[in-house]
């Protein structure tokens, strides 16, 4: 008997769509609209190509629905979840719908063009594709291909074709410029921060202070810290080019150790800033300000009986660990805050207030960039970055104007 498809179902407490998959919830967002629908045909035609993912990879033939297929799963275990995973189920996409019953030894430039040609012309949420994402798309498709031609799934012509396909370059295409991410303000930076749980804060200014990326503070632990000099040397095993068996260091100076202190109490192994202490410090301001008396109400830490029983509520326990994306998530709420719309706006307008008002921890790491620079120099930004080529530290730090307009000014 065939395996019933998963339907599109609606979850009533949230208005939210979902699809169960294997035992698993997915949900889609919002109910009926064109998002939820168009993941839910994304997920559904990925279930039902791995329940034939055994026949494909075992084809003499295979298609590039196969190649693509085999490549995932591979790709599942080589980046795990992440960004770089949803990178590539995306990038498959033109394929699946051009060419899912291509023969893979049939593959070429033509082919490629054409995929890169989609993503020229895909309009989503009525913005066109970037000419940056075009490219950044179409390596990842050259980069299976060249996987697919070592796996002996295609042929060699197929990545010397693939290679042959130059990237788009900047006025000689369609596709719009991407925007490029600028430095945060250090004035918006401090408006922001009352608005932040402690912890947060901290986590802010530690960034800053470093030049650390978001994901190598929430992974911070008291092992990672050598404190026998003057500066503390902080030491990464698991960072981003950690692949390339390069070390990556963070280096603490006063006001850095001052933040560090702080959260330097407990196991070796255990992450300095954890979800479950901001709740904790929340509920202990909470508990300080309350006007009940404590023989009546709820007892600290205990939720109301409605709320337990509220239908669709769901009771989770804060982790001991902030991801990168919680980390942002806390400083967009913030910038809500600390930047409200004006009363009545509502909608597209709306949206495009909160865009224009909120900043990410990444620009933390731009603006750190380039003040190094301009006080120190290139190198010293790309030491303190951590980069080992010159070229990708001036992706951070913009340009110092400030020398060129000064000698623009004396020689009139």
């Amino acid at each position: 008997m065939a395996k019933r498809e998963p339907g599109y179902c609606l979850h009533k407490p949230t208005g939210q769509a979902y699809v169960r998959f294997n035992g698993r919830l997915h949900y889609l967002g919002k109910y009926g609209s064109p998002e939820s629908r168009e993941r839910y045909a994304r997920l559904k035609s990925e279930w039902l190509a791995a329940a034939h993912a055994e026949k494909f990879i075992a084809s003499s033939r295979p298609t590039l629905a196969m190649v693509c297929l085999a490549y995932l799963d591979h790709a599942e275990g080589y980046y795990g979840p992440g960004k770089e995973l949803d990178g590539l189920k995306m990038a498959i996409k033109p394929v699946a719908e051009l060419y899912s019953t291509l023969l893979a030894e049939s593959f070429g430039s033509i082919e490629l063009l054409a995929v890169r040609q989609w993503w020229i012309d895909r309009v989503h949420k009525g913005r066109r594709c970037s000419r940056q994402h075009a490219n950044k798309q179409t390596n990842r498709v050259r980069r299976i291909v060249k996987w697919a031609v070592a796996q002996r799934m295609m042929p060699a012509a197929a990545y010397e074709q693939a290679r042959c396909v130059e990237p788009l370059k900047r006025g000689r295409t369609v596709a719009p410029e991407g925007k490029k991410v600028k430095p945060v303000r250090l004035d918006v930076v401090e408006a922001t921060i009352p608005f932040v749980p402690r912890i947060i804060a901290d986590m802010i200014r530690l960034q800053l202070l470093t030049g650390a990326r978001s994901g190598e503070i929430c992974k911070l632990t008291p092992a990672m810290i050598d404190r026998s000099g003057d500066v503390w040397t902080i030491t990464l095993d698991d960072h981003k080019t950690s692949h390339h068996d390069k070390e990556r260091f963070l280096y603490a100076g006063e006001q850095a150790q001052a933040i560090l202190l702080r959260y330097l109490l407990r196991g070796r192994d255990d992450h300095l800033f954890r979800p479950c202490d901001t709740v904790a410090q929340q509920r202990a301001e909470r508990h300080a300000a309350r006007t009940t008396p404590l023989a009546a109400g709820n007892r600290p830490g205990k939720r109301s009986s409605k709320s337990d029983t509220r239908k669709g509520a769901a009771s989770r326990t804060p982790g001991k660990k902030y991801s990168p994306h919680s980390y942002a998530r806390a400083i967009e709420r913030a910038c809500d805050k600390a930047f409200p719309a004006p009363r009545g706006m509502v909608g597209d307008e709306l949206k495009a207030w909160r865009k224009a008002h909120r900043w990410t921890p990444h620009q933390l790491r731009h603006a750190r960039a380039t003040e190094i620079r301009r006080l120190f120099g290139i190198e010293s930004a790309s030491s303190i970055l951590g980069h080992s080529n010159l070229r990708t530290t001036e992706i951070y730090a913009e340009a110092d104007r400030e020398r060129a307009i000064a000698v623009a000014r004396q020689i009139g």
